[in-house]
C-alpha cells in the first residue's frame, strides 16, 4: 500500500441546511484487503492513521523487513493532509494493529494482536496462541520499547489509554482461559510507563464478552464498553503479585446481546457496572466523556423491552444512552437511516471551561438489508445537541465513490473541523484507506473563539502554540521581558511545536503575526 491521492468530495445534507467546506481528502491505495482501525490526533493537531496491511513491493523505510502476512501499518499526516512518514512493524506471521493512544510526551503506544514468534521487528517469543503486542514509539515512529502479553490461551488487544500516572490500561479479550468464565472474557492489564505489568483484571460471564471501547475518566480511571452475550455476569480481579481471585458484583443480560459498562478506578478495580439492553441483540460500539458523565452508543435490534425505552424503525437503529458519573441513566434516544446502521465514532463538543457539553457528533455507515438505498455503504455524520436531539445529518460521497465505503473512526478538531477515516473498495478484498477532512459552519459557530493558546503552560522542554483565527502563513516570535527576540518560526500550521529547553526560568512573550495582518500576544512561563 504505497500510492497516495488527494482530491475533492461532496457532502450531501439530508436534514437541515449546512455549509461544509472540503479541506482535503487523501486516498491510500491498496491491492489487498487492508484494515483501518483508528485516527489518533497528535498534540500538535497532526493525524496518525493506523491499521493492518499486507505490504506490496519493496519496503522503502528502514528498520523493518517484509513478511507475507498482515503487519502493523502507520501513516502520519500533517495538518494539510500530506504524509509525514509511513511505518510498518512486522512479525513473521499475521499481526493486527487494533488501537493507538497519544502519549503525553508526543509519541504513541500501539496495541495489537500478534500471531508471530520472535523475529523481524518482534523481539519476544510467543506466549502461546495469539498474544497482545505493545509497541511504544516516539513522534517520528521510532521504537522506544515493546512488550508481548499473553498465556497459553488466545489473547487479543482491542483498546488502550494512558493513565494520569503516565502508565497505561490495555483492554482486550482472552478465549477459553482457565481463569475466566466463558468462551471469551475481557482482559484488562495495567502497566507502568515502561511497560511493566502491575495488575490484571478478568471480566466475564458464562458466554461471550468482547471489549469494544475504553476511555479515560476524569478521576484517572477508565470506562470500558463491552458487548456481552453472557446471561449472568461475574467479575474476577486477579492481582499478579498474589494471583488470588476475588469475586465482586453481578449483573444480568436482558437479551441476546447487551451493552455492558464497567467503571474502573485508577488502580484498575471495579467501581460499578451496568447492563443496558432489550430482548434482541444490542451491540455497543463507542463511548465518550461529557461534562457530567458519559454517552454510550451502538446499534440495536431490540424493540422496547428490558431497560430499553425506545423502539426500532427498520433493520438496526443507532441507540445512545446518557449516563451520569455513577452510571445512572439520564436519557436514551434512537436514530435511523432505514437499514443496518452502524455507529463507529462519537465525539462530544465541550465548552472552553469543560463545565458543559454543547453537542454530540456521531459517525458511521449504513449497510443494505433488503432494499438498497442511494446512500448505503457511504460515510455519514449525525449531529445532536447535548440532550440527544438531532440537529442535522449528512452523507459523505467521494468523487470516486466505490461500492463499499465503511467508516472506521472520526475526530472533531478544536477548530470545528472534522476528520473521517475508513475504507473504500470497488470489490471485497481491495480496500483503500480513505481519509477526509471537512469544515462545518454549524459546528464552527459552537466553538468558543480565541486568538492564541499555549500548552502546557508553564512549560519545561516543549510548548505548543495554537492559533485560533484563519491564516495561510504566520510568524511565531518569542521575546524575553526586555524585548529581545529569541526565536522566530514561520508556520502554516494551526498548532506549532517550539523548543523551550534553552530558556531560563521566568516569563516570556509569544507574538503571532499572520499574512492577513492579524496579531496576537500571550505570556509563556518557563518553569
Amino acid at each position: 500500500m504505497k500510492k497516495f491521492y488527494i482530491g475533492a468530495f461532496t457532502l450531501c445534507a439530508v436534514l437541515g441546511i449546512s455549509a461544509q467546506e472540503v479541506v482535503w481528502q487523501k486516498d491510500i491505495k491498496s491491492s489487498t484487503q487492508d484494515f483501518l482501525s483508528q485516527i489518533t490526533t497528535t498534540i500538535d493537531q497532526q493525524y496518525l492513521i493506523t491499521g493492518s496491511s499486507i505490504q506490496s513491493g519493496k519496503l522503502q523505510t528502514s528498520g523493518s523487513k517484509q513478511n507475507n502476512g498482515y503487519d502493523f501499518h502507520l501513516v502520519k499526516l500533517n495538518q494539510q493532509g500530506n504524509e509525514v512518514w509511513e511505518k510498518y512493524f512486522s512479525g513473521s506471521n499475521h499481526d493486527y494493529l487494533s488501537a493507538t493512544v497519544t502519549t503525553q510526551d508526543g509519541g504513541f503506544l500501539l496495541a495489537g494482536t500478534s500471531y508471530s514468534g520472535k523475529g523481524l521487528d518482534k523481539k519476544d517469543d510467543s506466549k502461546g496462541g495469539s498474544d497482545i503486542w505493545l509497541i511504544r514509539i516516539n513522534e517520528f515512529g521510532d521504537e522506544l520499547w515493546q512488550k508481548t502479553l499473553g498465556s497459553s490461551s488466545d489473547e487479543e488487544a482491542r483498546a488502550v489509554i494512558q493513565t494520569t500516572d503516565l502508565g497505561f490500561f490495555v483492554a482486550g479479550n482472552v478465549q477459553n482461559s482457565s481463569k475466566g468464565y466463558g468462551s471469551k472474557d475481557v482482559l484488562i492489564t495495567r502497566l507502568n510507563k515502561d511497560g511493566k505489568e502491575l495488575s490484571q483484571l478478568i471480566l466475564g460471564g458464562k458466554g461471550l464478552d468482547e471489549v469494544e471501547k475504553m476511555i479515560p475518566t476524569k478521576d484517572g480511571g477508565a470506562l470500558v464498553g463491552i458487548y456481552s452475550r453472557s446471561g449472568s455476569v461475574k467479575t474476577i480481579i486477579i492481582n499478579i503479585s498474589t494471583d488470588k481471585p476475588a469475586t465482586s458484583k453481578q449483573s444480568d443480560n436482558f437479551g441476546e446481546g447487551d451493552y455492558w459498562i464497567v467503571k474502573l478506578d485508577k488502580n484498575g478495580k471495579v467501581e460499578w457496572e451496568k447492563n443496558f439492553g432489550g430482548k434482541g441483540d444490542d451491540h455497543i460500539r463507542t463511548l465518550a466523556l461529557t461534562s457530567n458523565g458519559f454517552v454510550i452508543g451502538g446499534e440495536s435490534r431490540s424493540e422496547r423491552s428490558g431497560n430499553k425505552t425506545v423502539g426500532i424503525e427498520e433493520g438496526t437503529d443507532l441507540w445512545l444512552i446518557s449516563l451520569n458519573e455513577r452510571g445512572d441513566e439520564q436519557w436514551q434516544k434512537a436514530y435511523n437511516f432505514k437499514n443496518r446502521d452502524i455507529l463507529m465514532g462519537m465525539n462530544v463538543l465541550h465548552s472552553a471551561d469543560d463545565n458543559s457539553s454543547k453537542g454530540i457528533l456521531l459517525g458511521g455507515y449504513t449497510q443494505a438489508e433488503g432494499r438498497i438505498q442511494t446512500d448505503d455503504e457511504t460515510f455519514w455524520i449525525l449531529y445532536l445537541d447535548q440532550n440527544g436531539s438531532e440537529q442535522w445529518r449528512k452523507h459523505v460521497k467521494g468523487e470516486s465513490r466505490q461500492k463499499e465505503e465503511r467508516l472506521s473512526d472520526l475526530k472533531l478538531n478544536r477548530d470545528g473541523s472534522i476528520v473521517l477515516a475508513g475504507t473504500s473498495a470497488e470489490e471485497l478484498g481491495k480496500e483503500n484507506w480513505k481519509i477526509v477532512k471537512v469544515g462545518d459552519k454549524q459546528v464552527d459557530q459552537l466553538i468558543e473563539k480565541y486568538d492564541i493558546k499555549i500548552y502546557p503552560n508553564p512549560v519545561s522542554d516543549y510548548a505548543y502554540i495554537e492559533i485560533g483565527f484563519d491564516f495561510k502563513d504566520a510568524d511565531i516570535l518569542l521575546y524575553d521581558m526586555s524585548g529581545r527576540q529569541l526565536q522566530s518560526i514561520k508556520t502554516k500550521n494551526r498548532v506549532t511545536k517550539i523548543n523551550t529547553q534553552a530558556l531560563v526560568q521566568g516569563a516570556y512573550l509569544i507574538t503571532i503575526k499572520t499574512d492577513n495582518n492579524k496579531t496576537a500576544n500571550a505570556k509563556l512561563i518557563k518553569k
